[in-house]
């Protein structure tokens, strides 16, 4: 309630209970930025050779094609907040078209619906995470994709590749150091961590 009538400026919750118990209650109070349908968490990964970005590791289990393509467009524009352009990769265990299940459909779909929304935007998928970070993985498997370089953005499918992708990165790449997690879509800024958020962390 501070937040929301401007007597502070952020909030930072999670270190108790669970997520999803938090974000209701943010809903309630603070609801969703004037546009925004989802809310969805980003996490920031400094790897020695990548500072990544991973969405949604704690709020959509199973997200939608519009939902996935929703969460990137918040995603993207807060890459731009720390100044880096947001390099997009919509993640899969199908690569251009390998497998044709529901959910690398889903990331295809996801791809077509970005090309509408926002054509400007460097994003390309499905494809495998391998491909994501090697642009000559990438050209070698489709020339024509629209992703350049190296991807700092990883969209995943859901919940749980995103959720396990974090974790695993985060300690054995990243010496347990992460920036998160950002909450994208509400209408101020409040964050939810989680109960292994470290106090160095939380100042971060």
């Amino acid at each position: 309630m501070l937040v929301r009538m401007n007597a502070a400026d952020a909030m930072l919750c999670g270190t108790v209970s669970q997520p999803l118990k938090h974000l209701r209650y943010i809903d309630e109070v603070i609801g969703q930025h004037p546009g925004a349908n989802v809310y969805a968490a980003m996490n920031i990964l400094m790897l020695p050779g990548h500072t990544l970005f991973i969405c949604d590791t704690h709020v959509n289990l199973d997200p939608t094609a519009e939902q996935v393509a929703a969460m990137t467009l918040l995603a993207a524009k807060e890459v731009r907040r720390f100044g880096l352009h947001p390099r997009v990769a919509l993640l899969s265990h199908s690569n251009f078209g390998s497998h044709r299940d529901a959910s690398a459909l889903k990331m295809a779909r996801a791809r077509e619906l970005l090309e509408q929304l926002a054509p400007e935007l460097e994003v390309d998928g499905e494809m495998h995470g391998d491909a994501a970070l090697s642009e000559s993985m990438r050209t070698q498997a489709f020339p024509a994709s629209r992703l350049k370089g190296t991807a700092n953005l990883l969209i995943m499918p859901n919940l749980d590749a995103a959720n396990i992708s974090y974790n695993l990165l985060k300690m054995t790449g990243g010496e347990g150091i992460t920036i998160g997690s950002i909450l994208l879509g509400a209408n101020k800024s409040v964050h939810i961590l989680t109960t292994t958020a470290t106090v160095r962390r939380i100042v971060t």
